[in-house]
């Protein structure tokens, strides 16, 4: 696979990730552990070197699973984990004081059987401790080597600068793709003007660019799409033209919607690198053939135009998820 560069020290990685959250965390039941270690593995066969996890996933078990899945090829990789929740746990709070940031990457540490992270993202801002505090901290754990990059998850523009000004930012993670390009009005910029990599987690707005995803759709109890307001029936509803809108360009080209959702994140700007998650190894193969696939100056102004008629319904999260997300 092409390979693609995140931030000016160099950090190399192949132009598709692998998000891991997903394979027992968030979206229903989930892999058994095996499985999940052999889909990773299979992911690196085809060609993937970036995986993503976090402390907070399960918590504490997705990154296990990534641990012992990449023991073998360690040094063939770059593992992306996460701090910044309280105890690990979302709905706990922010949690990201010093102390608290050491703790998490020694488990982590731990958990990955690694001796070093090679990207350590906050994963969310935490409105209580001050964003030099925190990019200090990292500093720190870079110097003694249990770290190798600094990276910021869902923060603002003013954040990602306070940030950078104590400790170079290497990577910004955000959600972005065909129906939210929120990062384009302000993050974009601020990444492009300090030389940051993007990395766009639910790059296939959690399954539904896929089209395998409608009004009548139901989700397993622990789905957390359950809750999220652009997944109601109703939203579901008034966002399938954007869907059919897809799926027409990916017809024309003989390839699946996922491919052209995929294609065109990383046709916006070569420091682009999304990281899909799957539980099946069809749709991993179909994700990492989207890193092949060259889209023309018509195909997009044909999908820039598409967006342009329509307007997406429903927020990305819940209330009182967005209440406490600092920025």
């Amino acid at each position: 696979m092409q390979k693609r560069k995140l931030g000016k020290a160099g950090l190399e990685v192949s132009a598709i990730g692998f998000g891991c959250m997903g394979l027992n965390f968030a979206y229903g039941p989930g892999l058994d552990k095996q499985s999940a270690v052999s889909i990773i593995r299979t992911a690196f066969d085809v060609g993937v070197t970036f995986f993503d996890t976090a402390e907070a996933y399960g918590p504490f078990t997705n990154e296990e699973i990534v641990g012992e899945a990449l023991a073998p090829i360690r040094d063939q990789v770059v593992i992306a984990t996460k701090f910044g929740f309280k105890n690990g746990t979302p709905s706990a709070g922010m949690d990201s004081r010093p102390e608290r940031i050491r703790e998490v990457a020694d488990a982590s540490l731990k958990r990955l059987k690694t001796d070093r992270i090679d990207l350590l993202y906050q994963h969310r801002v935490d409105p209580n401790v001050p964003m030099e505090e925190v990019a200090g901290t990292v500093k720190d754990l870079i110097r003694v080597g249990k770290v190798k990059h600094f990276g910021l998850s869902e923060a603002g523009a003013q954040s990602i600068r306070r940030a950078h000004a104590v400790q170079p930012v290497t990577a910004l993670q955000s959600e972005y793709s065909l129906w939210w390009r929120e990062p384009e009005a302000e993050v974009l910029p601020t990444c492009e003007e300090l030389g940051i990599g993007f990395v766009p987690f639910s790059p296939l707005g959690r399954g539904f660019l896929t089209g395998k995803i409608d009004e009548k759709t139901s989700f397993a109890k622990d789905d957390l799409r359950n809750i999220y307001p652009r997944f109601s029936p109703e939203s579901r509803r008034v966002n399938q033209p954007l869907v059919d809108q897809l799926a027409s360009i990916a017809a024309a080209k003989k390839v699946p919607p996922a491919q052209i959702a995929l294609a065109w994140l990383l046709a916006q700007e070569p420091w682009i690198v999304p990281i899909p998650g799957t539980t099946k190894v069809q749709r991993l193969r179909e994700n990492v053939a989207a890193a092949t696939l060259e889209l023309s100056r018509e195909d997009l102004r044909q999908i820039r135009d598409a967006l342009a008629n329509i307007k997406v319904q429903g927020d990305r999260y819940p209330a009182h998820m967005m209440a406490r997300m600092g920025r």
